[in-house]
């Protein structure tokens, strides 16, 4: 993958002061260590919309299906200003091929989810979303999206950039190799990938590669992208990831001795009861890939799904 991914990030991440109180929120993780493999879009709503820095600061009143953007103190209302301003930056942002956001939490312009919303009483629930980050949520709905909170989790980032990698490639694949054979590559190299985050979901895309010809192309990738994109969504856990690593154990059957086959399941089983992180079966399986020459594991994302040196499966 010779260029950046692009993907947006609500600008105060990156250490601008544009909060609303002049600040920042910094995340040095998303900056410097995800920002040496892609290429960060930074927006910040409420700032360029016209307001000011430092500015009062606002809140989500009213009903979830329609909310306003009000200003605290004064009760000056933004709503009709954001959303026009969010259309337009969408369609802005259409035109960049971005292939993320990362939002900001809480926020009532960016926030992804679980936004406060406060009721005419003045009393709040934690049922909002920012009003930025409504908008582009319904213009890209399949694109991979996460907020700054959630990210601290391991399990969640791994999951979010994994699939960031896995829609830039899925986007290339519509620029350059929209064929029948395209398609069953990239199908063939994400199939255990797909295994670990959901097998009702590789199934599904099985069935509709095995019926490709039978389908107008604009169709085909349709229903495929769909398939795929939403699947990926749900997380991989330790039992299916536990599957896939005993399944490409399995291709080694003529291979291993006894004592490494023993040795390959102990690990396998280590990683299982938690004593030690997914990198380490990945390591041992990586190792019999190389050594025996197994060409349809190496093309396997599932062993290699993003750079090492994010070390994000050293933490699941």
């Amino acid at each position: 993958m010779a260029d950046k991914i692009k993907v947006g990030i609500s600008t105060c991440l990156l250490g601008e002061n544009v909060r609303y109180d002049g600040g920042h929120k910094l995340d040095r993780f998303l900056r410097d260590t995800l920002g040496q493999f892609v290429e960060w879009v930074p927006v910040c709503p409420e700032v360029e919309c016209g307001l000011s820095v430092p500015r009062e600061a606002m809140r989500l009143v009213g009903s979830i299906d329609n909310p306003r953007l009000v200003t605290q103190k004064t009760g000056i209302d933004y709503t009709r200003k954001m959303v026009s301003w969010a259309e337009g930056r969408v369609g802005e942002l259409a035109r960049l091929d971005l292939c993320g956001f990362v939002f900001k939490t809480g926020s009532p312009s960016s926030g992804m989810q679980s936004v406060k919303l406060y009721n005419e009483k003045g009393f709040a629930a934690k049922k909002g979303v920012g009003m930025f980050a409504k908008v582009f949520m319904r213009a890209f709905p399949l694109m991979p999206v996460e907020d700054d909170g959630r990210l601290h989790d391991p399990a969640l980032r791994e999951n979010f950039i994994e699939r960031l990698f896995v829609y830039k490639r899925w986007q290339d694949l519509l620029k350059v190799s929209k064929t029948i054979k395209g398609l069953v590559e990239f199908h063939t190299d994400h199939k255990l990938l797909i295994m670990a985050h959901s097998p009702k979901t590789l199934s599904l895309l099985g069935k509709i590669v095995a019926k490709a010809k039978d389908y107008t192309k604009e169709d085909l990738f349709k229903d495929y992208g769909e398939t795929l994109l939403t699947g990926l969504k749900a997380q991989a856990s330790v039992k299916k990831n536990t599957n896939v690593l005993q399944h490409i154990l399995g291709h080694f059957r003529k291979e291993l001795s006894g004592d490494e086959k023993k040795e390959a399941l102990e690990v396998i089983e280590d990683y299982h009861k938690g004593y030690v992180p997914l990198m380490v079966p990945i390591v041992l399986l990586q190792h019999y890939v190389r050594k025996y020459d197994k060409e349809y594991l190496k093309r396997q994302y599932y062993l290699n799904p993003h750079p090492v040196e994010l070390m994000l499966r050293n933490h699941v």
